[in-house]
């Protein structure tokens, strides 16, 4: 009884397979396709070709009236980061929704998968939670407007210059040409170095024994020499501003040169303002000082017998006061007179 049952199976199987590749089924099958599937998958294509050329025209063209409108540049980089954003996210819900037009013109059974999206998607969610907070940091990183693509960033440890970024990612190019692809469920703290404007501080090193008030005219003149040149004057926000001396250590005096530019411009005006900066003292013979010799300035002393000065200790071993010698007449390694 099994054997006749088998037997019966097998030749239906056989009859089966022979009705499926037959001629008159083939052709069946290729005049469905060519006439009622092909033309509709090429439609749905047509459809999501237009939306995509549409989506990605609009995009551009939100960028470009964001470059000839926007007052700052900061707003520019919103454009341009929010368009190419926008883009990527449109051209996928797009691709999506047309893939999942075709795939039942073709025979694939949608029905299944969907009974069991319940079960999957929850196995899913689990697998993909980190995507999922990828995407929603994105979303805040966009509309908190916390960088944009060409800012200055540091984020997860890294530094660099955004070269892109999406809802999942940033990319960041660092000073070497290095790229870094950051997820953007791992940014937590964001230290944009370019957002309204940036600041440079030069600490410039002279000899104790230059006059501070002759540094300070010098300084301030190269700094203004600068600010006024035609190339870097655009990229200032204010004039420099020289606070003085700001340490002394050994024989080094140190008077910080303060520079305030626009968003990313501080670097040519800083290195060409350090290049002034030494010629302006090598033309004023103001060299720098030592940071392991160190002055004994003169200062009024009692007896602990009387009240009579004491003789000053550099005098009576007939050293030289060092507060009158120039740098050159002064032993680096000993500070004694030379």
């Amino acid at each position: 009884m099994l054997l006749l049952f088998s037997e019966a199976s097998a030749d239906h199987k056989r009859h089966s397979l022979a009705d499926l590749f037959s001629p008159d089924k083939l052709f069946d099958t290729a005049q469905h396709l060519l006439i009622d599937v092909l033309p509709k998958v090429a439609i749905i294509v047509a459809i999501a070709w237009v939306l995509i050329r549409v989506l990605t025209y609009f995009t551009d063209r939100m960028a470009r009236m964001a470059e000839k409108h926007a007052a700052a540049a900061t707003r520019i980089s919103q454009a341009r980061t929010l368009s190419s954003v926008v883009r990527a996210t449109g051209v996928g819900v797009i691709g999506f929704l047309a893939v999942l037009q075709i795939l039942p013109m073709i025979g694939f059974n949608l029905a299944p998968l969907l009974a069991s999206a319940g079960v999957a998607g929850v196995a899913v969610g689990l697998a993909c939670q980190t995507v999922v907070k990828d995407c929603l940091n994105g979303m805040l990183v966009l509309v908190e407007d916390q960088y944009n693509v060409g800012d200055v960033i540091k984020i997860a440890g890294l530094s660099g210059q955004v070269e892109a970024m999406s809802l999942r990612k940033t990319m960041l190019r660092d000073g070497d040409g290095t790229l870094y692809i950051i997820p953007n469920s791992q940014i937590t703290t964001v230290a944009n170095q370019t957002r309204d404007f940036s600041v440079a501080t030069i600490n410039v090193d002279v000899d104790f024994s230059v006059d501070s008030d002759e540094v300070i005219k010098v300084l301030t003149e190269t700094a203004m020499s600068v600010r006024n040149d035609p190339e870097f004057k655009d990229a200032f926000l204010k004039d420099p501003t020289l606070l003085g001396v700001d340490s002394v250590k050994g024989s080094v005096v140190t008077y910080p040169v303060i520079i305030k530019t626009l968003a990313n411009q501080q670097w040519g005006a800083k290195r060409e303002l350090q290049r002034r900066i030494r010629a302006a003292l090598v033309e004023h013979d103001m060299l720098p000082g030592d940071p392991n010799r160190v002055y004994n300035i003169k200062a009024p002393h009692t007896l602990a017998a009387g009240n009579q000065p004491a003789t000053n200790h550099h005098a009576a071993a007939g050293s030289p006061d060092p507060t009158t010698l120039k740098p050159q007449d002064i032993n680096p390694f000993t500070g004694e007179g030379m």
